[in-house]
């Protein structure tokens, strides 16, 4: 973290009050202080913060935090904990008192291997939800046999008249009316609702926070999506994606990769392509019920969720996939703890039920 993010997170602490937890939602000087610490550290998806959407939870000395939603008694926390690995331990250890404190279900919701050591700390069980998927950028290129089908489909997206190109966050509200047209395009071809807490959500000030990557058809955007990123520049995360449906079959491959190459370009090591849920569960006759659970609503699921073409669609890239994981307090609380997620995530029953 540079002296100026040190210096500034320093004078927001003390202007701050006092009090570590908030209960009310989006308190701006809790806010701003997180979005001062994301930019510090290396993990683009804790961009997520900035939808305003979820409670805050800081450390003692306010060097880290969680953020969490609330749905029935689940206190759902999302990702890894923001900050210091050293101070993940007391943080996660204070956040699963205060939340048996009040009578909730402590959880913590697509956490990596490196949160692992906490939770066994802590006495939580940890479910595997799915695989993230990692592009290294440093070594990205479209050379070679193994990308000759991914070749072909954002040249011929070129040669049909797709362009690229990438916005500076300063001139995203320049475009943000189109924007919203390709945005409403999109969720009334999928009759979809808006979703929320662990994925993007169209609203204007979030999106005008973040560069956007854009694809336009003779002048006109058909596609687009906005790219989370810190300071560090070890990762980037592309979120919310929209295009006008019946465009072109090959104008995300297109989107995609010319994001990959910019990011590469501008010195990024990494590209955070989110998580393909439900993706990595073991197969084996000795592997607990949970996983052959999940394998078979992957395989059987479609009606839901897309299980397998997420999957498929990142596999293309050729990431690395790394697992990612609920964390509860014990095997009871698994169902109850998804059933509040999907809640969150879907912004309620009706919302869950639009897909």
């Amino acid at each position: 973290m540079g002296l100026s993010l040190v210096f500034g997170a320093a004078a927001l602490r003390r202007t701050s009050v006092r009090l570590r937890h908030r209960v009310e939602l989006g308190a701006q000087g809790d806010l701003a202080m997180a979005r001062l610490l994301v930019r510090g550290q290396d993990e683009a998806t804790a961009g997520l913060v900035g939808l305003g959407d979820k409670h805050l939870f800081f450390s003692e000395s306010g060097d880290a935090f969680l953020m969490y939603g609330r749905r029935g008694k689940s206190l759902v926390v999302l990702f890894d904990p923001v900050g210091p690995r050293e101070a993940w331990g007391p943080l996660v250890l204070r956040f699963v008192r205060h939340a048996r404190s009040i009578g909730c279900r402590p959880a913590f919701y697509q956490v990596s291997p490196h949160f692992l050591p906490v939770a066994a700390d802590v006495g939580l069980k940890l479910f595997k939800l799915g695989d993230q998927a990692l592009v290294d950028l440093k070594g990205f290129d479209l050379k070679g046999g193994d990308w000759l089908k991914l070749r072909r489909s954002i040249n011929r997206a070129e040669r049909d008249g797709l362009e690229f190109s990438c916005l500076p966050a300063s001139a995203v509200p320049q475009v943000m009316d189109e924007l919203e047209q390709v945005s409403e395009a999109w969720l009334a071809h999928h009759q979809a609702a808006e979703k929320g807490f662990s994925l993007g959500t169209f609203r204007r000030d979030y999106v005008a926070a973040h560069p956007v990557a854009i694809i336009r058809q003779e002048g006109r955007i058909v596609a687009f999506a906005n790219i989370l990123t810190t300071d560090t520049r070890k990762e980037a995360f592309i979120d919310l994606m929209r295009h006008r449906p019946g465009t072109h079959r090959g104008m995300m491959d297109l989107l995609f990769v010319k994001i990959m190459l910019h990011l590469k370009a501008e010195g990024f090591e990494r590209l955070n392509l989110g998580m393909a849920p439900l993706s990595g569960l073991s197969d084996r006759p000795s592997a607990p019920l949970w996983h052959h659970l999940g394998r078979f609503v992957f395989e059987n699921g479609e009606r839901f969720y897309n299980f397998k073409g997420v999957q498929a669609f990142k596999a293309k890239f050729d990431p690395d996939w790394q697992p990612r994981y609920l964390a509860i307090s014990h095997g009871k609380a698994l169902l109850p703890v998804l059933a509040d997620t999907a809640l969150l995530i879907g912004g309620g029953v009706r919302g869950l039920l639009r897909r």
